[in-house]
């Protein structure tokens, strides 16, 4: 199941528990069949002769046109470009930093954080289909049926050209399970948690939830996540072996440890990562994959004893309801692999019992088995499930290539042949459609797949825009739902219109067999580079207020970027304008979204200002309704008594709407607008700084104040350069000052000193020089040799077994105490451990149950300390019981919304057997939403998490993470402190 937050058909169920419900030979064996003759009017295709049968159920409706399973003609399309674009697809779905020779010009680097939340490097990997779930379940089968393909049909991507894609796709994916995979036991299944990414719809770079990851390990495995991940990678070995040596060896050691890893454990996977249950639930257990990663590994190494567990683990697989016979009403799809293991063992072996095994599947698919078959459609369309049917029939014919090939029962060899070409055939346009079910492929093909980034929304809907922006080259959609060849174009018909990496898995790798035997030629020059369809980064303005002397204005930053996506972290805008007449300009903010509103403005050229709007380090991303944009009001004009026409102001625009005369950079890059023209550079100086006057002279020291310059030339005053000469001494000081103000020290006592100013601009025009002020500095005071007062004796409080919290009385003195010294006393002699201002001091660092001994001593400004206070003993408290935490909380925002990450980790020395973390807000306005692995309750301000039946148990040193989406207004700092169990925790 990928679909976002759209309602089910009623009726439906999750794609993974459909299996169970629509038919499953899985394991109820709830074959949709009649046995015996079918009614006069129901009459069956007969697969191989196209005539009329009554011995095979569950065919055309009825009136219905005979079935035709055989090829229209042999290569009736170009399966090399057919393949050509199937891969790319798979180029549309990488997730993480993409490789240089990512071929989609319209994506761009994504969850560029995944695996921060276990500190590992995540990133990489496929998205799954139209969503943004990396599910390693599916990932895996797609990576195995692509690699078999080119196991088996090597010569086909070399001669259709499409080797250097494949293998670059396989290692990309390959990449991703290395580093899914940090320990033998360890292997993580999922990053991204399923209903939280489906509320959402838009584009994968402005991903905006959290995004944990889930693992398997010994403690909690999974036998069918590791073993199909085993089968990826030594199957991926087999195709790199000829170039790559190394990495196929490191492949297929990282394939050995899962094989084992899952031969061990024996467990399914979602009962350790709940979150795939609803997604992709393995209903046909583990048995299935244990065999099928035996098989490759068997295949990768020649190695013996890999076969011999593959056959003695083979009878334990599904069989029909109530029967010994084995499964055979259902196909290798990403839930079971038997079907593909039957086709294996027949071929390697040749062995009568897989042989019977592969031909009663086939056959079942073909020309029926005791009276029944797979449902067809008058067209020709094998129907075995209405979702994704499509994707069942291209498994199926792929694996009826891969037996077709080797068998040699000769009618068989061609039956099946035939079938696969029919399918893959129908797939691609030979259908009573006359269209293609491949995106970007033949003849109206689809182009509103269930995908979001194709789709291209910034409004978070699947309705906006109506139109999809990309096309999704390659994407094999689900197709028609029932068998009656019926197919709507519809984007939120997730049944007909989803696309998946395992979609196109078994279907690429039928085309390299069908590109090996009937040719083609993959298209020159593709794919090409798409433009954008509308301007992506866009401000409008309104004008708000029409006033004599000023005018109000509302500004909108859009960002609708799809080609990427990206937000927009750094932009600012200006709106230009000219004064009238002479005097001053105000700015007055106004509303805003989130950006500072402008109370400024500057000189562009001549007669041309403009207000900046700065937004660096808020977030404009294609990522929902309000995410999109950001509002920002403000007025500009003249006082009373000044003149105002906004008419010649080069951004006015009296109609509300995009305009091009405002100008939005992107850090320093122009991305929207056209500037008046051409900056005058400022060479005017500020004027003359007034004469400085001398204030709070002392023997040492003066303040300086004068007059402020003034800056016509556009750059605005930038501050003042102030020159320090004593009389008698050739030696000139410069000092800064920002503002008219000037407080300067250094001095010494009866000597004469002379300062004049000037004013710079941020041009670095310099004025000329003030008037000469000249100061005497009077005779230096007599030395204070008067010590303070004795402080009083100190009182320990706050007294733990690291640390205490000392106070005492304060000392006086003559002149004016400037701190004091806390020293600790020991048999060595005293200690300093702080030197406080005020009449406290936190100590830290004591050794618990231990005896301390302090005394303070009061210093003043001339260094006089007095005598040291009477001594106070304390003794820390015992050590604290075994049980600890730490808290470690971080967030990322936007707008008024936040998502928290919380890491909660036993610092004790026991084990902690179910924990509640609690803490409170500081901000009544701070809401929990939508929280994961925790179970969170709100009540006002107070927040407990509570944990989960399988993150309950934290051994010392362990850690485990949840989260939460939540809302805030106004600011949305963190809590102070958390409690666990009741104990309070350390906070990071």
């Amino acid at each position: 199941m990928r679909h976002p937050r759209c309602p089910r058909p009623p009726g439906s169920q999750p794609r993974a528990r459909r299996l169970l419900a629509a038919g499953t030979a899985l394991a109820a064996g709830l074959a949709l069949a009649v046995t015996g003759p079918a009614p006069a009017s129901a009459a069956a295709p007969a697969a191989e002769t196209g005539t009329r049968t009554a011995s095979v159920t569950g065919g055309t409706p009825a009136g219905a046109l005979t079935t035709r399973t055989a090829p229209a003609a042999a290569g009736a399309f170009n399966y090399a470009e057919a393949l050509q674009k199937s891969l790319y697809f798979y180029e549309a779905q990488q997730s993480g930093p993409l490789p240089a020779w990512n071929r989609v010009s319209w994506r761009g680097d994504s969850a560029l954080t995944d695996g921060a939340d276990v500190g590992l490097d995540l990133t990489g990997g496929w998205y799954d289909a139209g969503d943004h779930v990396k599910f390693g379940f599916p990932m895996a089968f797609s990576a195995t049926m692509l690699a078999w393909g080119a196991v088996e049909y090597r010569a086909g991507y070399v001669a259709s050209g499409q080797l250097p894609h494949l293998l670059n796709n396989l290692r990309f994916v390959n990449d991703y399970f290395i580093r899914a995979h940090p320990a033998p036991n360890v292997l993580y299944g999922q990053v991204g948690n399923g209903d939280d990414d489906h509320k959402w719809w838009g584009p994968a770079e402005v991903l905006p939830m959290a995004r944990p990851a889930y693992k398997i390990d010994a403690s909690c495995g999974g036998a069918d996540l590791a073993g199909e991940t085993a089968a990826a990678m030594a199957a991926s070995s087999m195709v790199f072996r000829p170039t790559d040596a190394a990495y196929a060896d490191r492949l297929l050691g990282h394939a050995k440890q899962l094989h084992t890893f899952a031969d061990t454990v024996r467990r399914n996977y979602h009962e350790c990562i709940t979150d795939a249950t609803s997604f992709y639930r393995s209903w046909s257990g583990w048995q299935d994959e244990l065999v099928w990663s035996a098989i490759w590994l068997h295949r990768a190494t020649g190695e013996a004893a890999y076969l011999a567990k593959a056959e003695s683990e083979y009878d334990k697989l599904g069989t029909e309801n109530q029967s010994t016979t084995r499964s055979y009403k259902w196909t290798i799809a990403w839930d079971n692999k038997q079907f593909g293991a039957y086709v294996l063992l027949a071929n390697l072996t040749g062995r009568q019992k897989y042989v019977d095994d592969a031909n009663r599947w086939l056959d079942y698919w073909t020309v029926g088995v005791n009276g029944q078959r797979v449902p067809y459609s008058p067209g020709g369309m094998a129907v075995l499930d209405s979702w994704g049917a499509l994707r069942y029939a291209a498994n199926t014919a792929f694996a009826a290539l891969v037996y077709s090939d080797k068998t040699t029962d000769a009618t068989r060899k061609a039956r099946y042949h035939d079938f696969a070409v029919r399918q893959i055939d129908y797939a691609l346009g030979d259908n009573p459609r006359a269209s293609s079910y491949v995106i970007g492929f033949g003849a109206n093909p689809p182009k509103n797949p269930h995908h979001r980034t194709a789709h291209g929304s910034w409004w978070d809907s699947q309705t906006v825009p109506a139109e999809t922006r990309h096309t999704l080259y390659g994407a094999l959609v689900g197709g028609p739902s029932a068998p009656n060849d019926a197919y709507t174009d519809n984007r939120s018909d997730y049944v007909m219109n989803e696309v998946a990496t395992d979609y196109n898995a078994g279907f690429s790798s039928a085309l390299a067999r069908l590109a090996q035997e009937y040719g083609g030629t993959p298209l020159a020059g593709f794919p090409r580079a798409e433009t954008p369809d509308i301007d992506e980064l866009t401000v409008e303005t309104t004008v708000m207020q029409a006033e004599p002397r000023a005018t109000g204005l509302k500004a909108i930053v859009y960002n609708k970027s799809a080609f990427p996506a990206r937000a927009l972290t750094d932009g600012k805008f200006r709106y230009y304008f000219r004064p009238d007449g002479t005097g001053p300009v105000t700015v007055t903010p106004g509303y805003t979204q989130g950006c500072p509103s402008p109370s400024t403005a500057r000189q562009f050229s001549g007669d041309v200002w403009y207000v900046e709007v700065d937004c660096t380090g808020h977030t404009i991303a294609p990522a929902g309704q309000s995410q999109h944009r950001m509002e920002v009001q403000f007025k500009i004009g003249v006082p009373e008594g000044g003149t105002w026409d906004p008419t010649n102001d080069p951004s006015y625009q009296p109609a509300a709407g995009p305009n091009r005369k405002v100008t939005l950079y992107s850090g320093a890059t122009r991305v929207w607008g056209e500037e008046p023209g051409p900056a005058t550079p400022d060479t005017t100086a500020p004027t003359v700084p007034g004469t400085p006057v001398a204030s709070a002279v002392t023997a040492t020291g003066l303040t300086l104040t004068w007059p402020a310059s003034t800056d016509a030339g556009g750059s605005g005053l930038a501050g003042y350069e102030v020159t320090r000469a004593q009389v008698g001494s050739d030696a000139l000081v410069r000092l800064d000052a920002a503002t008219n103000s000037l407080a300067v020290t250094g001095l010494l006592p009866e000597r004469t000193y002379r300062f004049t100013v000037r004013a710079r601009d941020g041009a670095g025009n310099r004025s000329a020089a003030s008037p000469v002020a000249e100061v005497t500095t009077p005779v230096a005071p007599a030395p204070d040799t008067v010590a303070p007062t004795r402080p009083g004796t100190p009182t320990a409080s706050a007294v733990t077994a690291t640390g205490l919290t000392l106070s005492w009385a304060a000392s006086t003195d003559n002149v004016g105490v400037t701190g004091y010294r806390v020293y600790r006393s020991a048999a060595g002699g005293d200690t300093l451990v702080g030197s406080p201002t005020g009449t406290t001091l936190a100590v830290t660092g004591l050794t618990a149950a231990t005896a301390y001994q302090f005394h303070v001593v009061a210093v003043d400004a001339a260094g006089n300390a007095s005598a040291a206070s009477a001594p106070v003993a304390v003794t820390t408290a015992d050590p604290p019981a075994s049980g600890g935490c730490a808290v470690t909380w971080t967030t990322s925002g936007w707008d008024s919304g936040f998502t928290a990450n919380v890491t909660l980790t036993n610092t004790g020395t026991t084990a902690i057997d179910g924990w509640t973390l609690a803490f409170t807000f500081p901000h009544a306005g701070q809401k929990v939403g939508q929280g994961w692995s925790a179970t969170w309750t709100q009540t006002g301000a107070a927040v407990t998490a509570t944990s989960l039946s399988y993150n309950g148990r934290l051994a010392p040193g362990a850690s485990t993470s949840f989260g939460f989406n939540g809302t805030h207004t106004g600011s949305n700092p963190k809590p102070a402190a958390f409690t666990l169990n009741g104990t309070p925790c350390t906070v990071a």
